[in-house]
Formats: structure tokens, C-alpha cells, sequence
């Protein structure tokens, strides 16, 4: 005979292992929020619900957990899950749908009455999200790891961004008003992010009052560049790091106005440190930077387009990075790529300290030729505890950086070249990858996103680049990415990412791989830019990766074609349609698109080589 208690006993005892972390409470709550919440959530569709277990997190009050029992295994869930009173799953998913209104909510639903024969599944819903998401696993698990699990989850990731957003655009304001150059502003904030670290500082920062306003801002910088000197940044690095930070100084508000620096110290550790904390690896800084950039448009005139976080993370699973690898970005920024491939090396290695530390310190190499974005990039891969002593303040075609580089033998290249703002004057986006490569071992991979008028040439300077390409190393792959791939920060570039191994020429008879990676599953949103509002990056980023390393066709994505420097170096030229899939909305798209693409770029790559 099925004994509900029985199941409610296995749960119970589970959970009070873990008593000095969590509170429990059975069937209501004496928290008045949660108690209001569950007044309709009655199972029976009218009244009050009342959960067999309702679980609150000591160390996080954003979390809750509700847990709804069923003895008989066929109870646990029903096929459309809208049996709220006789199964498990549907009964622990409706409340969650009401208790999510207010919190995040992790829904778990028990059937069986013996712990051999436990059947066990679990839901996230995240505070104002319409949808539950299957989580963890089938086996009920310790109060740390489903903290740890809820945190680092991507969804979690995306709220929490989301929140940082709104954050920044309220940040940005903020330092406008206060009259603080776009150019400062996110040096401001990592100057900040380190001085934080610092326990001393942390400790005594809100004790400064509105008569020492400068000595603040005196130990502020003090204490990053003390910070910086003990992490063995280089002597003339550090010069320039002081330059960098030394507006704050000097500043009218940040010096001499009355809890302006105070406070802004106060929120950037509650709204960006914390954020920092939770989330490892993620390029904080480059966000700042493009959000930023998004109200100033002062850096456009020198290409500068920051790649977006999801496509450092596509590079760094297309190189298939791991703790044997080294990585060099010759166009490092605020870092994007090799926090990136930080990540995953890091992933790879299971908690080895030692493996770490060797990572961080030594196969993670940069040059950026900016001060003030280098003073960012450093920066960066301190606050991600590490890899800041590789990145050098230089030209990346000085001969004296280059052998210095290929001293250290990369393997692997990761870039995102400057877009030439003077078509005449600048250097070539293929010329960054060029010398990318020159410092790339034998048979190391190179990856790079590159306008796609670079894959188009038939004529002219980008032309006898290409050419050159393949008489040094192999093209492998090209992907055609989207084509607002670069909305956040207001810059209309259509790109590709083009795919090489390191000096070994082109054979005659090779196959390259083309994609048509144009769908990320990103779309625009007002305030937001292109978001994964519907979380489908996740499973497209796996199918890119896939199809990439096994080089699978696919009629209307991808396609595999012996070609030349004279050949355009793009999935449309060569990949079948599948008609099967078209609509007339697909070709009306494609018309626009093609019209856009033309008047943009080809008309204008036209006009440069008849020039």
C-alpha cells in the first residue's frame, strides 16, 4: 500500500543534513511574502497551496526551493503536467510558476517510497520567467550544490547580465552627470574592481569623509598600482598604467566632491563585483566598454568592435583549447578572447591548482597597441586572478614583440583585427591575421573574424593578401557570421570568421569547410541590443562546433568546396539551397539583405580597388 509519508520521511531526512545552511518548512511558511504568493496556488484550482516542503537558503534569499511528494511512481508526472493534484511534476511546477513571481525558484518533485527506488526531477524558474527548465539531475543533492548549480548556471547568467545591463545604463548616466569622460569611464570602474580586492582598502573606504575627498582618490590609485607592481607587471607597463589611472586624481568630482567617489565605489561592488564573484571568466570589462561606447561613439573612428562574449566562447570550443594550449591575440582589447579560452582551459583540468597557475601565468599571451584599452586588458585578466603580466603595450608588427612572442611557441590564435576606418591609410584586417600567424608555432590553428569583403577580393590589395594566405598556410574553414553580429556596439560590419593552420601551405586539392552560421538565436530587444532571449545559443553553439570538426553538409548551412584566392570565400557561393524549407518570407528577407549587403560593401569594395 502507497504511504505518502513515507516519501515526505526520505526528503525530510535528506535535507536536515543540511540544517546549519537551510530552513524548512512543511506545508506553509511564516515568511508573509511566501505566504501571500501561495494564497491561489491551490492544486485543486481554488484557495491556498499548501507545498509538502517549502526550503530557504541561509546564504542566498533570492533561491527558493518547493518540493511536492508522491508515494506511487506512476504519479510522478502526467503527459501534459497539468495534473496538479495527482502527480509530483505538475503539482511542484505550479508552484513554482506562483512563487516565481517573487523569487527564483527551483521546483523539485519526489516519487517512491524507498531511497532505492526514488524517482527525482528538478525545474528551475527564474523570478519573472513564464517557463520552467529541467535542472541538475535525477538525485537529490546537498544544499551547497544546488547553490553552486543555481549560481553558475547559464541562466542564471543571463538574468544576472540582464541586471548588470540595467545597471550599466544607470552607472552611465551617473558618471555623465557628474561630467566624466566616456573615454575614462570604464577605466574608472576597473581601477575600482582592483582597488576592491585589496582587503585593507575594502575595509576602510566608506570611513573617508566629505573633508578627504582627494586623499580617497590618492588611495584608490595608490592601491591599484601596488597591486599591480606585486603581480610582477613589468616597469614601463606600469608607467603607463599610472598615466592611465591618474585622471582620477585630478578629476573635479572624483576629487573634490562630496561622496561622489564613495559612492560610486559602493555600487560598482554591489551591482559589478558581486556580479564578478558569482560569474568567473565572463569579460565584464569588454560589456562596460561596448555599453559605453554605445552612447560616446568616440572610438568607432578607430575600428575598435568588440567581440561579443558568445562568439569569444564559440573561438575558444573551434580551437578546442586545453591545458596544453598556448593562446596569443595580436588585437587583444579588453581581453575577450583569452578570458574566453581561459574559461575552457580552466574546465578542462578539474579543479589541478598547479595546471592552473601555469595557465594564467604563462599560456595566455596578448599585445594591444592602446594605452587606455591596454590599462582595461590588464586590468581584466587581474580581476580574473591572472594572465595580466603577458599582455604587452605595443605595436603588434614591432619585430622585437614578434620574436618575443614566437619565444613562447603559441599554438593557438584568436583575433578580431581592427576594421579599417581609412580604407587607404589603414592596415588590412588580413594583415593583423598574417602576423598573427608569424608567431604561431608549426600546425598551430588560427581563428579570426574579419569583415566579409576580406573573403570577397578578387582584385587589388585584399586579393594578394589572400593569395599570400594560402601560399603560407591552410584555409580550413570560413563561417559566415550574422549579420548584425556587431549591433551592441553600433557598428554595421557584415564578418566572417576565417579558420587556418599555421604555415603549412594550401594544397592544391584541399577541401575548406564553408558555414552559414547566420542564426546565433539572438535577437534585438530595446535597451538590451541582441540578447538570447529565447536561450537556443546554447544548442546552435553545439551544432556550429560540430559541424565545423566533423565538416558534415548540410543543403542551405554548410558545404565543402576546393577553392582559391580568386574564389569568394563564403558558404553563399557554393552551398545548396534547401527548398524545402524556403518561404516567400525567406526570399523577400534575402532580397533586402542582399540589396543592403551590396550597397554597403561590395559598391564601396568596388570603388577601393578601382581607386
Amino acid at each position: 500500500m502507497v504511504n505518502e509519508r513515507k516519501t515526505e520521511g526520505i526528503v525530510r531526512s535528506h535535507f536536515e543534513k543540511f540544517r546549519d545552511h537551510i530552513e524548512i518548512e512543511e506545508q506553509s511558511s511564516d515568511n508573509p511574502k511566501i505566504d501571500k504568493l501561495l494564497k491561489t496556488a491551490s492544486k485543486k484550482g481554488s484557495g491556498k497551496g499548501f507545498p509538502e516542503f517549502i526550503i530557504t537558503l541561509k546564504e542566498n534569499s533570492d533561491l527558493l526551493i518547493v518540493i511536492e511528494c508522491k508515494a506511487d511512481l506512476t504519479k510522478h508526472e502526467s503527459l501534459n503536467r497539468d495534473q496538479y493534484s495527482e502527480y509530483a511534476v505538475d503539482g511542484a511546477l505550479l508552484y513554482a510558476s506562483y512563487l516565481s513571481k517573487e523569487f527564483d525558484v527551483l521546483a523539485i518533485a519526489v516519487s517512491g517510497q524507498t531511497i532505492q527506488q526514488l524517482k527525482v526531477s528538478h525545474f528551475l524558474q527564474l523570478k519573472g520567467s513564464k517557463k520552467a527548465i529541467p535542472f541538475f539531475g535525477d538525485k537529490l543533492l546537498s544544499a551547497n550544490d544546488y547553490l553552486d548549480g543555481y549560481l553558475k548556471s547559464d541562466e542564471k547568467l543571463i538574468q544576472d547580465y540582464n541586471i548588470l545591463l540595467d545597471f550599466t545604463k544607470k552607472l552611465n548616466d551617473t558618471l555623465h552627470s557628474h561630467k566624466i569622460s566616456e573615454k575614462y569611464r570604464s577605466l574608472l570602474i576597473s581601477c575600482i574592481l582592483i582597488a576592491l580586492g585589496n582587503k585593507p582598502f575594502r575595509s576602510s573606504y566608506n570611513l573617508y569623509g566629505a573633508t578627504n575627498t582627494k586623499e580617497l582618490a590618492d588611495t584608490l590609485v595608490d592601491t591599484v598600482i601596488r597591486e599591480l607592481k606585486n603581480a610582477n607587471i613589468k616597469s614601463d607597463n606600469l608607467d603607463n598604467l599610472k598615466i592611465q589611472f591618474g585622471f582620477i586624481r585630478t578629476d573635479t568630482s572624483l576629487s573634490t566632491k562630496k561622496d561622489v567617489l564613495k559612492t560610486l565605489i559602493e555600487d560598482i561592488d554591489k551591482n559589478i563585483n558581486s556580479f564578478i564573484k558569482t560569474h568567473e571568466y565572463f569579460d565584464v570589462l569588454g560589456q562596460l566598454y561596448i555599453e559605453f561606447l554605445r552612447y560616446a561613439n568616440s572610438d568607432k573612428g578607430l575600428g575598435i568592435v568588440l567581440t561579443p562574449p558568445h562568439i569569444t566562447e564559440l573561438f575558444a570550443e573551434l580551437a578546442q583549447v586545453n591545458d596544453n594550449s598556448i593562446v596569443y591575440d595580436n588585437c587583444t582589447g579588453t581581453g575577450g578572447f583569452l578570458i574566453s579560452a581561459m574559461k575552457k582551459m580552466i574546465e578542462g583540468v578539474k579543479g589541478e591548482s598547479d595546471t592552473i597557475d601555469r595557465i594564467k601565468k604563462e599560456q595566455l599571451i596578448g599585445v594591444e597597441y592602446g594605452a587606455d584599452i591596454f590599462a582595461l586588458a590588464v586590468s581584466n585578466m587581474y580581476i580574473h586572478q591572472d594572465g595580466k603580466t603577458n599582455i604587452i603595450n605595443g605595436d603588434c608588427f614591432d619585430d622585437t614583440i614578434i620574436r618575443e612572442i614566437q619565444n613562447r611557441k603559441p599554438n593557438v590564435g584568436l583575433l578580431n583585427p581592427p576594421y579599417k576606418a581609412d580604407k587607404k591609410k589603414d592596415i588590412d584586417e588580413l594583415e593583423y591575421v598574417l602576423n598573427n600567424m608569424k608567431c604561431l608555432v608549426d600546425g598551430a590553428k588560427c581563428i579570426n573574424i574579419v569583415p566579409m569583403q576580406s573573403a570577397l577580393a578578387q582584385s587589388g590589395k585584399v586579393y594578394e593578401l589572400k593569395i599570400n594566405l594560402l601560399k603560407r598556410h591552410t584555409l580550413e574553414a570560413v563561417l559566415s557570421m550574422p549579420n548584425e553580429l556587431f549591433f551592441n556596439s553600433n557598428v554595421g560590419v557584415v564578418s566572417c570568421v576565417m579558420i587556418f593552420t599555421a604555415h603549412r601551405p594550401h594544397p592544391k586539392n584541399k577541401e575548406t569547410y564553408f558555414g552559414y552560421y547566420k542564426d546565433d538565436g539572438f535577437v534585438k530587444r530595446k535597451n538590451q541590443g541582441r540578447v538570447d532571449v529565447y536561450r537556443k545559443w546554447k544548442d546552435i553553439k553545439e551544432k556550429w562546433v560540430t559541424y565545423y570538426i566533423n565538416r558534415k553538409t548540410e543543403p542551405g548551412f554548410s558545404v565543402n568546396r576546393v577553392v582559391t584566392a580568386q574564389d569568394e570565400w563564403c558558404a553563399e557561393a557554393y552551398m545548396e539551397t534547401d527548398y524545402s524549407n524556403l518561404s516567400k518570407q525567406d526570399f523577400i528577407r534575402t532580397i533586402k539583405e542582399y540589396v543592403l549587403f551590396k550597397e554597403l560593401y561590395l559598391n564601396n569594395y568596388e570603388t577601393d580597388n578601382n581607386s
